[in-house]
């Protein structure tokens, strides 16, 4: 191979004066800037300083001159004043009468002023009140001066002309050098090292070795030079290697590793083969993005080899519908793609994903155990949803994550607002980090009336969002945005806090009997510092044992069981109750539930709601309250609305109810008058 010759214009070399020369150049100017900058900063508060320190000079005989009315002796200060050539105007008098004393003069001619005044202002003025001494201090008038910059801006051009050639030249200076060393140690080894590898045979490259460089031997370039001979002495027998692991790595690149299924780089490009087919025959085709729910509790539950298994298995149970699609594929993690190709309407794709929810009901057997999976489906149609693979499956995703968001275990089409929907759900997010330094947030109370005696015996705390612009946020759209960010710790230890005080103030009116109901969120019930929170609350407002209700959910007591009962028996410890919010709704099991510190039932509202119309929700009430009673817990309704809803669940046996039926959630002036009342009439009934 001949020689390679360079251009004196590629020459790395003469490349590197370049940018080190403009890069010193840049530092200097941006560094000199800011030296001027600074500068200027300091020339505007030396003029207010002279100002100042003038003010402070004339203000004593000043306020004599203004006080005795002696226009003389104020005129005698005015020329003082304007002994200074930087005044240009000065005045002695009472802002709403004829001024005792002044005198202006016209504004220093300079060449320079159309730059310094922009920078430092053409005049500034200045003011002091000139006040008597006590006992009184009374107000007499102002002595006000009026400074001309020039002066200051001929100093300050000056200066800044030294600092910017100066930082200029040092920089440059500083460059060259920097150049010179570069040169020298590392641009002309690399030189001599390109000669000897421009000698090299590209079919027996381990003929030709690279001498070491005199000086070299032991820093960067001579160990380069020593791996760069090794690897030419590999190259001739690793050939035929390197043929094979092109072919393995481009399977790799195509295919995912655990389940054999195609990952998303092969899926576009098989995608856009059936798009561009389905465009020419002018049919349509369907995207669906399946997620597992809750999968990251089956690794925590089980192990991390398990979780594998339970996805080959998934992966099996999902070509079984392969002679129904397009493509199936693993985006990654826990995340299918099923592409139904030649369709004619939707609701094909409704019944391919009706189909995949229903396969994934018989449980999936693992070593001893049985597990049931679970997942959510995003929908995307072609041509309807997009063009084009990117924004198919972009969407087809949004939407899954969209749905889980609201509701689990379904499936859900693309609609056209979801783009609107993400932003504004980012935007919210955004907000509700201020939201509780912007006093945003307030809670509001909804009785709990017992049926024994048909008395309040305790409020459900409920917060409130009232944004600036969106008003009010639905709780259940902020709440899982606060427990993504992580401001729900703040946030839940802010509404215990607000609860307890509010309790404390309710017991102090006479109502001791009161409980106050606070939701955790599941991030709150896992977080480590929540019992010592809840302890140190119930201390500071001397609350009384059993006067605070803390609810969880199913789902956050089932995502890690282990923590979730110690951090129960810590609250516990400190005199709370705890009650299992939304029952019936979740999938814990009766065993868990058995084992666990729990004092209350809560029966969700979406079973009270429709009892008198349907038979199986009126059988779910029956039998929460049954199981409650039976392991000795309290039962209490949420969510009644009716007096006949009222009566079945008092005819059940049902504890406690709270709901429209008594009373909307109250600010805490209301649910107090609403307390009072509610005394009032039980003296009267008594």
């Amino acid at each position: 191979m001949p020689p390679l010759k360079l251009e004196l214009k590629n020459s790395l070399s003469v490349k590197l004066l370049r940018v080190v020369l403009l890069s010193a150049l840049i530092v200097g100017v941006a560094l000199s800037a800011a030296q001027i900058v600074f500068d200027a900063y300091k020339t505007r508060q030396a003029v207010a300083g002279d100002a100042q320190r003038i003010l402070d000079m004339f203000r004593d005989p000043s306020t004599q001159a203004v006080y005795s009315l002696d226009r003389e002796m104020g005129m005698q200060v005015i020329e003082g004043l304007f002994q200074d050539d930087a005044v240009r105007m000065a005045s002695i008098g009472h802002p709403n009468e004829t001024m005792l004393a002044e005198k202006n003069r016209p504004l220093q001619q300079s060449p320079s002023r159309w730059l310094t005044d922009l920078i430092l202002g053409q005049e500034r003025s200045f003011t002091t009140s000139l006040v008597g001494k006590g006992p009184y201090s009374e107000y007499y008038g102002d002595l006000s001066i009026t400074l001309d910059t020039a002066t200051y801006g001929r100093s300050f051009l000056v200066s800044s002309v030294i600092i910017f050639i100066s930082g200029v030249l040092r920089a440059l200076v500083m460059g060259l050098v920097l150049y010179l060393v570069y040169h020298w140690m590392l641009t002309k080894p690399l030189s001599r090292m390109i000669g000897h590898l421009t000698s090299i045979n590209p079919d027996r490259p381990s003929e030709h070795k690279i001498p070491q460089l005199k000086g070299h031997e032991r820093n960067e370039l001579g160990q380069w030079i020593n791996t760069a001979n090794q690897l030419l002495e590999s190259i001739e027998r690793n050939t035929h290697l390197r043929h094979e692991a092109e072919s393995s790595l481009l399977r790799m690149a195509q295919y995912d590793f655990l389940t054999g299924l195609p990952n998303r780089q092969k899926l576009q490009a098989q995608l856009d083969k059936i798009l561009t087919d389905a465009g020419r025959r002018q049919r349509r085709v369907a995207v669906l993005c399946v997620g597992l729910d809750d999968f990251k509790s089956v690794n925590e539950q089980f192990t991390y080899q398990a979780g594998d298994k339970l996805l080959l298995a998934l992966a099996d149970r999902l070509r079984a519908h392969s002679g129904r699609l397009g493509t199936l594929a693993r985006l990654g993690g826990d995340q299918f793609a099923l592409v139904q190709a030649d369709i004619d309407q939707p609701y094909e794709a409704a019944e391919l994903a009706q189909s995949i929810l229903d396969d994934l009901e018989a449980e999936f057997a693992l070593d001893h155990d049985l597990i049931r999976l679970r997942a959510t489906i995003g929908i995307t149609l072609f041509p309807e949803d997009g063009d084009s693979t990117e924004k198919l499956l972009q969407k087809a995703e949004q939407t899954m994550t969209l749905a889980k968001s609201r509701s689990r275990n379904r499936y859900q089409f693309y609609i056209a607002s979801v783009d609107s929907e993400m932003r504004r759900r980012r935007e919210l997010e955004k907000d509700l980090r201020d939201a509780l330094s912007r006093e945003q947030l307030h809670l509001v109370y909804q009785p709990q009336i017992s049926y024994r005696d048909h008395q309040v015996v305790g409020v459900e705390a409920l917060l409130r969002w009232q944004h600036p612009e969106h008003g009010l946020v639905p709780p259940d759209l902020f709440i899982p945005l606060a427990e993504q960010n992580g401001t729900i710790i703040p946030i839940g230890e802010w509404v215990l806090d607000q609860a307890c005080r509010q309790l404390r103030e309710w017991h102090d009116q006479g109502f001791t009997a009161l409980r106050m109901a606070v939701n955790l969120s599941t991030v709150q019930l896992h977080h480590t510092e929540l019992p010592r929170v809840v302890n140190n609350l119930m201390q500071i407002y001397r609350l009384p044992p059993r006067s605070l209700e803390l609810e969880v959910t199913e789902t956050g007591l089932m995502e890690d069981i282990s923590t979730a009962a110690q951090h129960l028996l810590s609250l516990r410890r400190s005199g709370a109750l705890i009650a299992i919010d939304d029952f019936g709704t979740g999938y814990s099991s009766l065993s868990y539930l058995k084992s666990l510190p729990l004092d209350k039932i809560k029966i969700d509202k979406s079973f009270v709601q429709d009892l008198q119309d349907d038979d199986d929700d009126a059988t779910i009430v029956r039998a929460i309250i049954q199981l409650g009673k039976s392991l000795g817990m309290q039962v209490i309704a949420e969510g009644v609305e009716t007096a006949e809803q009222e009566a079945y669940v008092i005819s059940e046996g049902c504890h406690e109810g709270q709901g429209y039926h008594y009373s909307k959630p109250l600010q805490a002036r209301e649910l107090t008058a609403y307390l009072k009342q509610a005394e009032r009439n039980n003296a009267v009934s008594l």
